[in-house]
C-alpha cells in the first residue's frame, strides 16, 4: 500500500502570503498547488490578518495537509516590518494549529539550501530550481507563491531529520515551547 503525505508549504507576508502544496507518495514528490494570497489592495492591517487565517482554512479543507512547513520571519532592519511579518506567521499557524496540523518553522537560509545547495540562493534562482524539479512551464511573477513551494519541499527533505528548526503539533506543543513569551 503506498504511503502518502500531503505537506502545505507557506510563505507568510502581509503584502503577499505565498504558498505551495506537495502530494509525497512513497517518498516521491507530486506537485499539486502553487498560488498566493494577494493583500496589496487591503490597507487595514487586522483585515489582512484575518484573511490570511480564513485563506489558510480554506486550504486546509481543501488539500487536508498532513503537515505545515512554514518560512519563519527573518531578523531585518525593520522592526515594525518584522512585527507584521510574525503576526502573519502566526495567524497561518494558528489555523493549523487549530486542526492539530503538525507544524514546522524553516529559516529562509535553510529553504534555499534545501531547494539550491545556497543557503543565499535568490528567490529566481530557488524559482528556477522548482520549476525544472516539477517540470512547471511557467513561474509565477511574485515569487512568494514559489517560496511557499519551496518550503514544502524543504520540510520533505528534511523529514525526520532533527533539523534544529520548531515543530509543533498544537496549541500545547506550542505552548511548552515558547513558556518565555507566556507572561506570569
Amino acid at each position: 500500500m503506498a504511503k502518502e503525505r500531503i505537506i502545505l508549504g507557506i510563505d507568510p507576508g502581509t503584502t503577499i502570503m505565498g504558498f505551495g502544496i506537495i502530494k509525497v507518495v512513497n517518498n516521491k514528490m507530486i506537485f499539486l498547488q502553487l498560488n498566493e494570497l494577494n493583500l496589496v489592495k487591503y490597507k487595514d492591517h487586522y483585515l489582512k490578518l484575518k484573511l490570511i487565517y480564513e485563506r489558510t482554512n480554506e486550504l486546509i479543507e481543501t488539500f487536508h495537509p498532513d503537515e505545515i512547513a512554514i518560512e519563519a520571519p527573518f531578523f531585518g532592519k525593520n522592526v515594525q516590518s518584522m512585527l507584521k511579518l510574525g503576526r502573519a506567521q502566526g495567524v497561518a499557524m494558528s489555523a493549523g494549529l487549530n486542526k492539530e496540523i503538525p507544524i514546522t518553522e524553516y529559516l529562509p537560509k535553510k529553504i534555499k539550501m534545501s531547494i539550491t545547495g545556497n543557503g543565499n540562493a535568490s528567490k529566481e534562482q530557488v524559482a528556477r530550481m522548482l520549476q525544472g524539479m516539477f517540470k512547471l512551464k511557467t513561474i509565477p511573477k511574485n515569487l512568494d507563491a514559489t517560496d511557499g513551494l519551496a518550503a514544502a519541499v524543504c520540510h520533505f527533505y528534511n523529514s525526520g531529520k532533527l533539523t534544529g528548526e520548531k515543530n509543533y503539533s498544537g496549541w500545547s506543543s506550542f505552548i511548552k515551547q515558547n513558556e518565555n513569551r507566556l507572561k506570569k
